[in-house]
């Protein structure tokens, strides 16, 4: 493979072939959410900064601490780890309120509480701008057979040609709360704190990854990290696949309202980043049997469509018109389709462009 010119610009490559051509050919092991190291252990690490809801009016520093924890815990989730702990590290500027860092601290603990673990410690430094981070370390129990015990971690390799792919957990909050927070759609007070608590505490789908980890159920598995298409294709692209997705959701009603009063085809809505679904891939006779493991609307299993044998082509299937390759919406890092570009603002008005309206 050849390396690019050091004279290249990160953003002239974007973050796929970042990893596809300067971090795998260098490391084992890369490209899955979780590393895997000792006997039946993973770990993760990821950084955030200020939490997007912090730009809706919702800028108490928990929400940031929380995220902290549900990016690196969902991680965990997409390998059906049991977490036993979070190390943590956070870099903030001198002049920061001694309250900021307490918050933060806060809102890492109750959503490890949440999650059924704790932090075991870390370290903090002087910098120049917030800057967030922590690695989770979690384990995956054997599974015993009639054959004797296997292992139980996921990866994102393992699907295969006719595995439907399943939805784990509630979509769309978070940027549900963005259209609300815009005046692009109006919800009744009760009916807006529920989508701005759902937003502002995401939770990570460890309960899910680990039942269905421990049934053997889920070939593969994937953290809706980056939004749903790009789940999609990471997991079409670790196995050599391609998919035929039905574009149409079921969101939870809730959020079915503010795509009505936005104009938002809730499949628009669902394909965002920032609730930390999982992604799986599931044979067809055991679909019925995830549905019965996992219950109700939360966590929520959504039958998004099928893999197919076609290498990294992604259509959309609704049986009503031509299928049609899915232009999906896209946040790259280190490229233009990155939100950060542009705005919420006008990610939003994309969104609703992609809609009709």
């Amino acid at each position: 493979m050849t390396i690019p010119p050091a004279s290249t610009l990160l953003n002239e490559m974007g973050e796929r072939r970042i990893i596809r051509e300067l971090i795998e050919p260098r490391y084992d092991g890369v490209g899955d959410d979780c590393a895997a190291f000792g006997r039946d252990q993973v770990i993760t690490t990821d950084s955030c900064g200020t939490a997007l809801v912090a730009g809706m009016g919702m800028d108490d520093p928990a929400h940031t601490g929380w995220l902290l924890a549900t990016i690196n815990l969902s991680d965990l989730a997409a390998a059906g780890a049991e977490p036993e702990g979070l190390v943590v590290n956070y870099s903030l500027p001198p002049d920061t309120p001694v309250d900021t860092l307490k918050r933060i601290m806060d809102g890492v603990d109750a959503c490890a509480t949440e999650h059924g673990t704790r932090v075991l410690g870390g370290d903090i430094g002087e910098g120049r701008e917030l800057r967030l981070s922590a690695t989770a370390v979690g384990r995956c129990p054997r599974r015993i057979t009639a054959h004797g015990p296997v292992g139980t971690r996921l990866s994102r390799r393992g699907a295969r040609v006719g595995d439907h792919l399943l939805l784990i957990g509630s979509p769309g909050y978070l940027w549900g709360a963005a259209l609300l927070h815009h005046g692009f759609a109006t919800l009744p007070d009760e009916d807006r704190d529920v989508v701005y608590e759902r937003a502002c505490r995401p939770r990570a789908q460890l309960r899910a990854g680990r039942a269905l980890a421990a049934k053997g159920l889920a070939r593969a598995a994937i953290d809706v990290s980056d939004g749903l298409f790009a789940a999609v294709r990471g997991l079409c692209a670790a196995n050599g696949l391609g998919a035929d997705v039905r574009p149409h959701l079921d969101l939870d009603p809730v959020l079915d309202e503010v795509c009505r009063d936005a104009g938002v085809d809730p499949f628009q809505l669902g394909q965002t980043w920032g609730d930390w679904c999982l992604l799986v891939a599931v044979r067809p006779r055991e679909v019925d049997l995830v549905r019965r493991l996992l219950p109700g609307r939360d966590p929520g299993v959504r039958d998004l469509g099928v893999l197919t044998a076609a290498p990294d082509r992604i259509r959309l299937v609704d049986g009503t018109a031509e299928p049609r390759l899915w232009d999906g919406i896209d946040q790259e890092r280190f490229s233009s389709t990155s939100w950060r570009g542009d705005g919420v603002v006008a990610a939003l008005d994309h969104m609703r462009e992609l809609s009709g309206v």
